[in-house]
């Protein structure tokens, strides 16, 4: 199964393709097109892993992906029965090749930046879920129009970059299926142990090829990011549940022993899983 490249179905002569996903999962393979992304989460949570780092979405989240950034949506389906989400998808040449050069669209550039590493808007603004709620029942030049409109919002606000490693060559389809079964397997089994041996033969690789071929692409080690995988959900259930211990969250979390726990949990949120939890 070819997994990358992912090209977004369109007609041939749209420049701006606008999409709503409703279901009780969004599109959860490893991916990645050449279209930067933007999505307005209306219903679901989850994780969503960009590039080289774990990040959850959940309702009202503003979301985007730039060209080409692989990236997988593995919804939470049971804190939520339905999932959906409205995306616009288009390419800065899409509009001719020099069309975001114009000069009146030069503060539009922030925007192209921060999308090169993909960012969530955190900037309150109501304007943003209007513009997408618009989007389904506007016309070609409506839609156009939202975007632009998005694009000097996203611009200016306050965000959050969601990746702060590009691999800077496009997968090809046998790299895309392996990084893809990695991801697969890892999203599906983090709460269990997972030895480099297992995870090793998922990717067809010696465990050496493997360590080097990983920290070459995410610029990470697996089982950092297997830490950060478990650590955003042991947030989720610090946030989520007052009744469980955080000995019982470290364990349904994936780790062995609570001082190992403690110990990832503040090198990757910077305080102690008691102190978040108070926070």
């Amino acid at each position: 199964m070819k997994v990358l490249p992912f090209k977004i179905p369109k007609p041939e002569h749209d420049a701006l393709i606008y999409q709503e996903d409703i279901g009780p999962v969004f599109y959860n393979k490893l991916h990645q097109h050449e279209e930067i992304q933007i999505s307005f989460i209306v219903e679901g949570q989850g994780t969503l892993i960009v590039g080289d780092t774990v990040n959850d979405y959940s309702k009202g989240d503003l979301l985007v992906i730039g060209s080409n950034l692989p990236h997988v949506f593995e919804s939470d389906s049971h804190a939520s029965s339905q999932s959906q989400m409205l995306s616009l998808f288009f390419t800065k040449t899409a509009f001719g090749s020099h069309f975001f050069n114009l000069e009146e669209l030069k503060e539009l550039d922030s925007f192209f930046k921060r999308a090169t590493y993909g960012f969530k808007f955190i900037s309150e603004s109501e304007v943003i879920k209007s513009i997408f709620i618009s989007l389904k029942k506007g016309s070609k030049l409506e839609q156009f129009m939202s975007l632009l409109k998005l694009l000097k919002l996203t611009s200016e606000g306050e965000y959050k970059s969601l990746s702060s490693f590009i691999y800077d060559k496009k997968f090809n389809a046998i790299e895309g299926k392996r990084m893809q079964d990695i991801f697969e397997y890892t999203m599906k089994h983090y709460t269990k142990e997972i030895t480099l041996d297992t995870i090793a033969d998922v990717a067809t690789m010696t465990k050496t090829a493997f360590c080097k071929y990983f920290k070459k692409r995410t610029n990470k080690t697996y089982f950092r990011f297997l830490s950060e995988l478990r650590i955003e959900y042991a947030c989720k259930l610090i946030e989520g549940s007052q009744e469980l211990s955080i000995l019982d969250i470290a364990y349904r979390s994936g780790f062995k022993n609570i001082s190992n726990f403690n110990r990832q949990f503040k090198t990757i949120k910077l305080k102690t899983p008691s102190t978040y939890r108070k926070d």
